[in-house]
């Protein structure tokens, strides 16, 4: 109900815009606005890594297919990723002042180390919009989900599978990249529901995300707590839950304890099927890359009208004060909503799912 409650909220407010001419993909660009550039635009887009594989299949190819949109096939999209490597990433950001691109949308591998970048961006007069992690530096805005409420759903939702027994059992934390400022807010969300309610008795910040390190971390857990005192996982994301649960299986788990995750990967999905992973955090990664690539042209085409109307929120990093924002709502996902999310937004489909190895599960559920 409040995803509907969201979505409809979402379209009145484009209708809205629309009626006043705001949104250039239904109502065109406001006549008091003075284009810098008119279409013939190139959007630099750095993305950190590609260990998820959202970059690929979703965030890369919506917005080079939403800025041929909005410019009229006129615009394009320079991609590079950095393969999780912040001198890498450096080094691409910048080529791309090298080559003069227009606008840059950035997500960081390393948000405080990408900040030298971001000044040599704004000398050279070229927009940085922070994509889906808050970059230090002087950006123009930002775009990402509500990061500190991804962790409370990922909370409430590990209380909710321990029920009656919070106090009883001890929690282990998997947290993300310390480099990473999202994941000090997942865990910031995440703490503000479960502290003082269950035993946290083990905390990992997982070097770079990467799966091998995570369930190393876990491996190291099990030994020190004991398997059968394990009462849940608090996963930050899905490919850290899914080596969580390959070392408590390699252990000896005959029933994995709850596992949260985040992002709504496929195989995060099969996993909540099977029931061997909890639930996920489902993001609608269209909707986010869309809006980027929006806030993107408008930026450098100077439609601050339409620019403002996208970044009504504010947001503070370490070196920037009231940054404008958007902040994408988030959904927890679980057996009970798949048709609802995924599904529904075309993220995955029911074969994409439900492969050979999860036909039964997938019945059990009613996904056919």
């Amino acid at each position: 109900m409040r995803r509907t409650a969201i979505a409809l909220a979402a379209s009145a407010s484009a209708v809205s815009l629309a009626a006043c001419g705001v949104i250039s993909g239904v109502g065109g660009s406001s006549s008091s606005a003075s284009p810098k550039k008119g279409n013939d635009i190139t959007v630099g887009l750095l993305l950190p890594e590609k260990a998820n594989t959202r970059y690929e299949k979703f965030d890369y190819p919506i917005i080079k297919s939403q800025v041929a949109s909005l410019t009229n096939n006129k615009g394009k999209v320079v991609y590079a990723n950095a393969d999780a490597d912040p001198a890498k990433q450096s080094d691409q950001l910048d080529q791309m002042i090298a080559d003069k691109v227009d606008v840059l949308l950035v997500d960081a591998v390393d948000s405080k180390a990408i900040a030298s970048g971001v000044q040599k961006a704004k000398d050279a007069g070229i927009p940085v919009i922070a994509y889906d992690r808050l970059a230090q530096g002087p950006i123009d805005a930002y775009i990402s989900f509500d990061n500190e409420l991804v962790g409370q759903v990922q909370g409430r939702a590990l209380l909710e599978a321990l029920g009656t027994r919070t106090s009883a059992g001890k929690i282990v934390m998997m947290n993300g990249s310390v480099t990473d400022p999202n994941a000090a807010q997942f865990k910031a969300g995440a703490l503000a529901e479960l502290q003082g309610k269950v035993n946290i008795v083990k905390t990992y910040d997982t070097k770079d995300w990467k799966p091998e390190n995570a369930k190393a971390n876990m491996q190291e857990a099990i030994r020190a707590v004991g398997l059968s005192n394990i009462a849940a996982v608090y996963s930050a994301n899905d490919t850290m839950a899914g080596a969580v649960i390959e070392a408590l299986k390699e252990a000896g788990s005959s029933k994995v304890p709850p596992v949260t995750g985040q992002d709504a990967e496929l195989g995060g999905v099969q996993r909540i099927v099977s029931g061997d992973q909890y639930m996920s955090v489902y993001k609608s990664y269209p909707e986010e890359a869309s809006n980027a690539a929006e806030i993107a042209v408008a930026k450098v085409q100077g439609r601050s009208i339409e620019f403002d109307s996208l970044t009504r929120d504010k947001v503070d990093s370490p070196t920037q004060k009231k940054i404008p924002s958007m902040l994408v709502p988030v959904v927890a996902l679980t057996k009970e909503n798949i048709k609802d999310t995924v599904i529904q937004d075309g993220i995955y489909t029911v074969k994409d799912i439900c492969t050979t190895k999860y036909k039964a599960d997938c019945a059990a559920i009613g996904l056919r």
